[in-house]
């Protein structure tokens, strides 16, 4: 039997993806307008970046501990042996809720074999964790096989981030007040990074052509044999600078493959309209 993988909404990864590879998916929730949607089912990315831009008010919560019951449940009953990988849990609360509702599950059910990791990633950095382990899990590769990739994937991820106003992650506490500074009018990027699991400002850099540049340095640094990665790009709403960060990445790493995705609703009500993400290994093997 092979081993059920299972992942949340914030891994950015399309709603096609999930029915094609067999993975469960777990959305977060968004709150607007009083009104709580699920992300990837009830909500889309260009509503939240619509409703920033109206000035209005976004909150996101975990996914629901009930779906997380039910799903688990129905495993162990199953006899189904999986891995569900995570939100990094600096940044919702999802991981350890997770692990709570498994706890209870195998106080009725103790041989149920499910193991919750903590990504430490977010959006695409997230993704490409649960593509690798899709793909693996379709291979009949074993859990402990599975894991370990995702372990030696966590560890050496790179995550460098570029948001339009550091305001929205502050406002929801995903970067603290002292780092957040706005610098639209002098047209000043910050370019954060994710240091176990939480967002870091690392750099303020003036023009996005320096911005662009200063994350290829970055790669050149950080990264080894990156002409052998699937290299992650993910944007909201800004497909033109995505493609032309592809465009600088192919030129000077001729990676493996270039994926771009749309950064979704729960992770876009934080990084709000104009965030870029892009993500490789520091590592291969």
């Amino acid at each position: 039997m092979s081993v059920k993988i299972l992942a949340d909404s914030a891994c950015d990864l399309p709603l096609s993806f999930y029915t094609e590879h067999g993975v469960t998916l777990f959305p977060l929730k968004v709150h607007l307008d009083g009104q709580e949607y699920e992300d990837l089912r009830t909500i889309d990315p260009e509503t939240v970046y619509q409703a920033i831009r109206d000035g209005k008010t976004l909150k996101t919560s975990q996914a629901s501990p009930l779906a997380f019951e039910e799903t688990f449940t129905q495993m162990a009953i199953n006899n189904e042996d999986g891995i569900y990988i995570a939100f990094s849990s600096q940044l919702s609360g999802t991981y350890q809720t997770a692990v709570m509702i498994v706890n209870q599950v195998k106080e009725n059910y103790p041989n149920f074999n499910l193991t919750v990791v903590d990504s430490k990633c977010a959006s695409l950095g997230y993704g490409l964790l649960v593509k690798e382990a899709a793909k693996l899990a379709s291979q009949s590769v074993s859990k402990e096989e599975i894991l370990n990739d995702i372990m030696f994937r966590k560890e050496n991820m790179e995550q460098l981030f570029t948001v339009d106003d550091l305001e929205h992650l502050a406002k929801g506490g995903r970067v603290s007040k002292a780092s957040a500074f706005v610098g639209g009018l002098l047209n000043i990027k910050p370019l954060l990074n994710v240091e176990d699991g939480k967002l870091v400002p690392i750099d303020k850099i003036r023009g996005k052509k320096k911005l662009l540049r200063r994350i290829i340095e970055l790669m050149r640094e950080r990264g080894t044999s990156l002409e052998e990665q699937e290299i992650g790009i993910s944007h909201a709403q800004d497909e033109e600078t995505a493609l032309e960060m592809k465009k600088m990445i192919v030129e000077e790493f001729h990676p493996k493959e270039v994926t771009i995705s749309l950064i979704g609703a729960s992770v876009g009500s934080h990084t709000g309209p104009g965030a870029i993400a892009i993500f490789f290994l520091k590592k291969i093997s």
